[in-house]
Formats: C-alpha cells, structure tokens, sequence
C-alpha cells in the first residue's frame, strides 16, 4: 500500500552486503528484491532481509538520509544500524 510517508531502508544480503534504498510501500518494495525484480545489486544477493527503515514526509529528505547512508564505511553502517542513528546522518 503506497502511503504519503517516504522511507529510506537497508536490506542485508545473503552474503552480508547492505543495500540501502528509497521507497514509499516497503512491503511492495522488498517483494520485488526478493522476486529478483528490484535493485540491479540484490538480483544476485537475495534473498534479502529489511534491517532498517525510517519514515520521512518528503521525498527528499529520504534520499538525503539514503544518500548519506551510503557514504559511511561498512563499519559505520553497522553502528548505525546498530544504534538506530535516526537524524545523525
């Protein structure tokens, strides 16, 4: 179900990578990853898991969160995730 709130989410693949992405109907969105129809990335590392997700009210603002997201290291990925940093990014 599509709603008006935006998401910023990670998946964990098979082989332990992240996949960070933008949507606004999580569910729909992590079928089509585990159908091998989402992300170019996950066709390959499914199935995947949602580890986290955040809700924001625009679009932009969650592939702000996205976009930063992907510029940490593997390992800060992990504390983030870990420590569930919402607004640190």
């Amino acid at each position: 179900m599509e709603t008006d709130k935006h998401f910023f989410y990670v998946l964990e693949c098979v082989d332990g990578s992240y996949y960070a992405g933008y949507t606004n109907n999580l569910e729909k969105r992590l079928a089509a990853h585990n159908a091998g129809k989402g992300a170019k990335y996950t066709r390959a590392k499914g199935p995947v898991r949602m580890i986290h997700q955040e809700a924001f009210d625009t679009k932009p603002q969650a592939m702000k969160a996205e976009y930063a997201f992907k510029q940490l290291s593997k390992p800060q990925k992990v504390r983030y995730i870990a420590e569930g940093e919402k607004g640190t990014l």
